[in-house]
């Protein structure tokens, strides 16, 4: 029960793993830099706000009159963002704000789209926040991991 903090670093290590990565998405088979390499958590935060932000000025749209103050401003951009990102990153592997970004998402385990499956799972867990924000040693978020899949850079 307490081996993971009492053993020291390595015990974080993915099962069957000895030594530590030279850099993040070593163990995955991805490139240090350039396209295909894991992109920081600020392009992926950065890729989220320009979604976010897109999605509320068409819920304004659709809300009408004082937007601000309706109540439905606010699922109405959930709701939109979870359709733009499931539609765009199963026929285009990519949002618009990762298209921006110079980022894209990519499955792990083979070099085929990400998938409508896929793209739906990750997009149900990044609805609840807490599984983009813990990261594994590569900084995949839980999302990523559960759905065998990395955002690159596309760039």
């Amino acid at each position: 029960m307490t081996g993971s903090w009492l053993s020291g670093p390595s015990a974080a290590l993915p099962k069957g793993q000895r030594d530590a990565q030279r850099f993040p998405g070593e163990a995955l088979g991805l490139p240090e830099e350039g396209p295909g390499a894991l992109v920081s958590t600020a392009k992926r935060a950065l890729a989220l706000l320009i979604d976010w932000l897109a999605c509320m000025a068409i819920a304004m749209v659709l809300v009408g009159d004082d937007p601000l103050e309706s109540p439905l401003l606010s699922a109405y951009t959930l709701i939109l963002w979870c359709a733009v990102g499931v539609v765009s990153v199963t026929l285009f592997s990519f949002t618009p704000g990762q298209y921006v970004a110079g980022i894209q998402v990519v499955r792990v385990d083979a070099p085929a789209r990400v998938g409508l499956i896929r793209a739906l799972g990750r997009q149900a867990l990044l609805v609840f926040i807490a599984p983009a924000l813990v990261t594994d040693v590569d900084g995949r978020g839980l999302q990523d991991r559960a759905t065998g899949t990395a955002l690159v850079r596309s760039r």
